[in-house]
């Protein structure tokens, strides 16, 4: 088993639960793990053989553009495109920071992590 990775994805995008955030957006770092069996691609040097990190790219591009409410609930849409384009996929691990959180005082980052299936973090 292998991981394919994409860390310190830059978004800026209006997710939140507050209206300053739905109105101003803010700066998000998201960080993909996809672990999976890619012993062909190592074989062979096909690209069918692995998971695409471009293909990760644009799921976590389209989900970044779709503003929701909880972090929670982007990793999940994310983790669940993921599963869905990759179905030999055993782990996904998405992370998400949130900088510079508005809590009325310095904070760098709010930060989730979500991993499917939940038994493995």
């Amino acid at each position: 088993m292998g991981r394919v990775s994409l860390e310190g994805i830059e978004f800026h995008a209006y997710h939140g639960v507050y209206s300053e955030e739905k109105k101003l957006g803010n700066r998000f770092t998201v960080d993909i793990h996809v672990y999976s069996d890619f012993k062909r691609a190592m074989l062979y040097d096909e690209l069918k053989s692995t998971v695409d990190y471009a293909a990760l790219y644009n799921i976590a591009k389209s989900h970044m553009q779709e503003p929701v409410k909880l972090l929670e609930h982007l990793a999940h849409l994310m983790v669940q495109d993921i599963l869905k384009a990759y179905p030999e996929v055993r782990t996904v691990e998405i992370i998400i920071k949130k900088h510079n959180p508005a809590l009325g005082g310095v904070v760098n980052y709010s930060v989730i992590k979500v991993a499917y299936p939940e038994d493995y973090a």
